[in-house]
């Protein structure tokens, strides 16, 4: 943390921060240049947020969000364990460099009490394949595909 600044805090995302959330994952669509691929609702975070297999969990620092992760509880079929599956993890550009995405990270373990935690990162993502090998992953190679039959 930097010297002088006001702890980070982490907590779970409710219904009553739809609106918190929805301004974070577009922050992180605009940081991929991908802002137009959000046609998330509050409305449908709001259902979303209210799912108890859906976890949100925000980074607060003088209560501002500063980033998040995401994640659903799923199921493996080859294994019939349970595991998380990561959607999201951002933090705001000004907090980079700074241990928030550690925090969040090391949050998500916390919570899976030892399940697997998967996710996707494109491979052209290096500061984030960086991120993931410092704090312990492993990077599997693997394509991942996309389908929306009409």
């Amino acid at each position: 943390m930097r010297t002088g600044a006001t702890a980070v805090t982490i907590r779970r995302a409710g219904i009553d921060d739809a609106a918190v959330v929805r301004g974070l994952i577009l922050a992180l669509a605009v940081h991929q240049n991908q802002g137009d691929a959000v046609t998330v609702s509050v409305a449908d975070l709001e259902r979303m947020l209210a799912r108890p297999e859906i976890t949100y969990l925000v980074a607060e620092r003088a209560g501002r969000a500063v980033g998040y992760v995401s994640w659903l509880e799923r199921t493996s079929f080859w294994s019939g364990e349970d595991y998380f599956a990561l959607d999201d993890l951002f933090v705001a550009g000004p907090e980079r460099g700074h241990g928030v995405g550690e925090r969040l990270m090391r949050a998500v373990a916390d919570a899976a009490k030892g399940k697997v935690i998967r996710w996707e990162v494109a491979e052209g993502n290096v500061a984030a394949r960086r991120f993931y090998e410092r704090i312990g992953a492993r990077l599997v190679t693997k394509q991942i595909c996309r389908w929306q039959p009409r």
